[in-house]
């Protein structure tokens, strides 16, 4: 999905555009996110978006968004900040989603997700949750290997440290032109918490 602060130059969402989805990502840092950010804007140049790992895919409420907010920030206490190692690229089977994986902080995440899939934030997925970080999505056959062997080798370059500490997590809602609004972010292992925009569906 493609999430973050990066928009179209006059396409700043509107409230009338948002739609009922919503999700809960962790930004990553820079230059981790400089780097991934350029990565998929490379293969995939119509992609606005900020580097992020999903920790809950994008649902549909059936609550109030100030409700499955509530429960994010309620729930926030309870998971201590992590390390976070990104590993390999890969091709994800059945989607052919092109991302990198994941070591270090993988069951962390599914602990977050499992912990947060429920009540006023519940979703049945249409996959198993394998957390991962996307570099492009929606390929055609012809583009995947090129796409990947690409990535690969941009990875392969990177010269720096090649992970971050996930401190807090970010809840966003996306818009009819498929731009992610941040909402709310909450420390982890904290009771800090700051809405970012109106939570309104």
């Amino acid at each position: 999905m493609n999430l973050g602060h990066v928009q179209p130059e006059g396409c700043v969402p509107v409230l009338e555009e948002r739609i009922n989805s919503f999700a809960l990502v962790a930004y990553f840092p820079d230059p981790l996110a400089a780097f991934l950010d350029r990565l998929r804007r490379e293969l995939v140049p119509s992609c606005f978006l900020h580097a992020h790992v999903t920790v809950l895919p994008p649902r549909p409420l059936q609550a109030p968004a100030e409700k499955a907010w509530d429960r994010v920030r309620r729930a926030a206490p309870g998971f201590m900040p992590f390390d976070l190692e990104l590993t390999e690229v890969k091709v994800l089977p059945v989607t052919d989603v092109i991302c990198i994986s994941l070591g270090r902080g993988q069951d962390e995440l599914k602990w977050m997700h499992d912990a947060l899939n429920a009540g006023d934030l519940g979703y049945r997925e249409p996959f198993p949750y394998h957390p991962h970080v996307t570099v492009a999505q929606q390929l055609s056959p012809d583009q995947l290997d090129e796409f990947r062997e690409v990535a690969a080798r941009r990875w392969a370059e990177y010269p720096h440290h090649r992970g971050f500490r996930v401190e807090r997590v970010t809840f966003v809602q996306n818009t009819h032109r498929n731009v992610w609004i941040d909402l709310g972010e909450c420390e982890l292992g904290t009771t800090k918490a700051e809405v970012l925009e109106p939570l309104l569906v």
